[in-house]
């Protein structure tokens, strides 16, 4: 048994997400959003090595002593996966383990809305899930996997960094790619998925503009491709997009994405009202021919105003997810006023409704 595993059965056993680990300081675990301290008593370095070192491998232990930094996912038996970062700070080595549940959650656990259950069924075009860190992104795209897995017979290919939810393949058969042990890059693996007849791709993130442009020719291919973004709105996830070319390859890039895109999900994780759990609202934009105009002719400002018309097809704002929550009780209009993006509006529409006193 490593040592490490102590922590991370505290850290299950409190539905913690995350384990921080420092020298100088005691184990943290983020809980329910805090961060949280597991003990009194700060590691020293003797401790920190072996914590870190007893659950890797001779060739990872080179590469953070080598690049001093160092990702890759470990499986703690049937009980949990963990995304970890061993890096170093000030007082010295340092890592962050990221809690992946060994049950793959589904949409109907997550309570998503009905909209993004219709996105997994497309059959071809672009998916983006976008949040900022520990957001829940992952998780709502595993569930969208799943849904696929459980409902069509098609290939289904994830390419990440590390694999984060491993699929057993059920009508689906999935096939899992790493970046390190199964391809150099996003970009390697991405060329390649097209020759291995997909019908689903899964990629980790979209960092680069190479990525982003591979990603674009392959939904115009007739592939579902799914992947995540780091942007707070779905108007500003196209803009992130475009604005990652230069200026001469925009009008194309827009063109491409106006043509494959066929939805957006940006999500926030919330604290809800009894403070118990925390729970995620969804800003949905789903592909028109409107919204393929607005990307061409470079108009996403309007994008808020199609979504808060849109309500039919499953669309929604964020601060509309958020006023439907504070209304159902499930979270503070504080919380909520917090996550808003048009927090001027949102304040008076909390007035204006005597959702509570803020």
């Amino acid at each position: 048994m490593a040592r490490i595993d102590a922590l991370f059965d505290q850290l299950i056993a409190a539905g913690g997400s995350d384990l921080h680990l420092g020298i100088g300081y005691p184990p943290f675990m983020r809980q329910r959003g805090e961060l949280v301290a597991m003990r009194e008593d700060a590691i020293d370095a003797g401790e920190m090595d072996e914590l870190l070192f007893g659950i890797t491998l001779p060739e990872q232990k080179n590469t953070i002593l080598e690049t001093l930094d160092l990702d890759f996912a470990y499986g703690y038996g049937t009980k949990a996966r963990f995304r970890a970062n061993y890096f170093y700070k000030t007082t010295g080595l340092a890592a962050v383990f990221r809690t992946i549940p060994s049950k793959v959650l589904t949409l109907e656990d997550l309570n998503c809305p009905a909209a993004i259950r219709k996105l997994a069924e497309r059959r071809a075009g672009l998916v983006l899930v976008t949040g900022p860190t520990g957001s829940g992104k992952s998780t709502t795209l595993a569930a969208m996997i799943d849904h696929i897995n459980r409902s069509r017979a098609c290939h289904v290919l994830t390419i990440e960094d590390p694999v984060e939810f491993v699929h057993t393949s059920q009508k689906a058969s999935i096939t899992h790619r790493e970046i390190g042990p199964h391809a150099a890059s996003y970009a390697h693996a991405i060329r390649s998925a097209g020759r291995e007849d997909p019908n689903v791709i899964l990629i980790g993130e979209l960092r680069t503009n190479e990525t982003m442009k591979l990603a674009l020719q392959l939904a115009s291919f007739g592939v579902l491709v799914f992947a995540t973004v780091h942007t707070n709105s779905a108007s500003a996830t196209i803009d992130r997009i475009v604005n990652a070319f230069p200026s001469d390859e925009q009008p194309q890039v827009r063109g491409m994405l106006a043509e494959s895109l066929v939805g957006i999900v940006a999500q926030q994780l919330l604290r809800s009202a009894d403070g118990k759990r925390r729970v995620a609202a969804h800003e949905i934009l789903i592909g028109s021919p409107a919204l393929a105009s607005m990307i061409r002719e470079n108009k996403t400002f309007q994008i808020p105003s199609m979504m808060q018309g849109g309500q039919a097809v499953g669309m929604q704002t964020m601060d509309m997810a958020l006023e439907r929550y504070v209304k159902e009780g499930l979270i503070a209009p504080e919380t909520a006023l917090e996550k808003a993006i048009d927090k001027e509006s949102f304040a008076k529409l909390v007035k204006q409704n005597e959702m509570a006193p803020l």
